[in-house]
C-alpha cells in the first residue's frame, strides 16, 4: 500500500512538474505524445477507482504478477482505446487542463488506495485478487509509465529507488527469471519491458532469459 502511494504520488509530481511545451515532445510509449500519456493515466486512476468498489465475493484468480497478461507483440495503436486516446488528449487543448483532470482524479484513487482494506477482494477484467495485489501490481504500472514520462527529459526526477526496486521484482517474477545484478533497476525495467535494446554484453549477461524478452504487459 505505501509503495502504490509513493510511486502514485511521484508520478502525478512528475506530470504536474513537466513544462507545458513538453507536452508535445514524445513519450517512451511508441507512438503517444507526453500529453496522449498523461491522457492514458487520467484513465488509469479511473480504473483503480472503479475497481476499488467493485468487490468479489469469489476466491482469487490472480495475484499481483499472474494479474499481467503478455501480449506476443507491442501495441500498434490501431486497439480502439488505444487509438481514442490521442484524440482524447488533443481535446483538452492546453496542458493545464489535462494536469487538473489528472490531479482531480488522481488525487481521489490515491485517497481510495489509502482507505481500502488490503485483504478486500475486488474485480477487474473478469479477473478476482485482492486488493493488496491489485495495488502492488499497479506500482509496476506507474513506475514505467514515470520512466515514460520522462524518456526525452534527462534533467526530470526519476521514479523513487523503493519503487524501482519493487516494479524490477514484480517483472522478474512476471518473466520467471532475475535479471543480473550488474542491471540498475532502470535498465531492467526498460530492457525488459521492451522500452530499451540491450547492447551485446547486456544481452549476453541476461543469457538465455533474454530470448524471452521484451515482455509485453497487457
Amino acid at each position: 500500500m505505501d509503495l502504490f502511494s509513493r510511486s502514485w504520488t511521484a508520478l502525478l509530481t512528475a506530470v504536474a512538474d513537466t513544462p507545458d511545451e513538453d507536452f508535445e515532445r514524445p513519450s517512451g510509449c511508441t507512438g503517444w505524445l507526453v500529453r496522449d500519456l498523461v491522457c492514458h493515466l487520467v484513465i488509469d486512476a479511473q480504473d483503480v477507482l472503479i475497481t476499488l468498489v467493485t468487490p468479489a465475493d469469489t476466491e482469487p484468480t490472480v495475484d499481483a504478477a499472474t494479474y499481467w497478461d503478455l501480449a506476443d507483440a507491442p501495441p500498434t495503436g490501431e486497439e480502439p482505446l488505444d487509438a481514442l486516446i490521442p484524440r482524447l488528449a488533443a481535446a483538452y487543448g492546453e496542458p493545464r487542463w489535462l494536469k487538473f483532470h489528472l490531479d482531480d482524479v488522481g488525487s481521489a484513487a490515491g485517497r481510495a488506495a489509502r482507505l481500502a482494506d488490503p485483504t478486500a477482494r475486488v474485480s477487474t477484467q473478469d479477473k478476482v485478487l485482492t486488493v493488496g495485489d491489485y495495488l502492488s501490481a499497479y506500482v509496476l504500472e506507474w513506475t514505467l509509465h514515470h520512466l515514460d514520462l520522462i524518456a526525452h527529459r534527462p534533467s526530470a526526477a526519476e521514479p523513487p529507488a523503493e519503487t524501482l526496486a519493487a516494479a524490477r521484482t514484480a517483472l522478474e517474477r512476471i518473466a520467471g527469471a532475475g535479471f543480473p545484478a550488474a542491471l540498475s533497476d532502470k535498465d531492467a525495467l526498460l530492457i525488459g519491458t521492451g522500452r530499451r535494446t540491450p547492447t551485446e554484453r547486456e544481452r549476453a549477461a541476461l543469457g538465455e532469459p533474454a530470448m524471452r524478452l521484451p515482455l509485453i504487459l497487457g
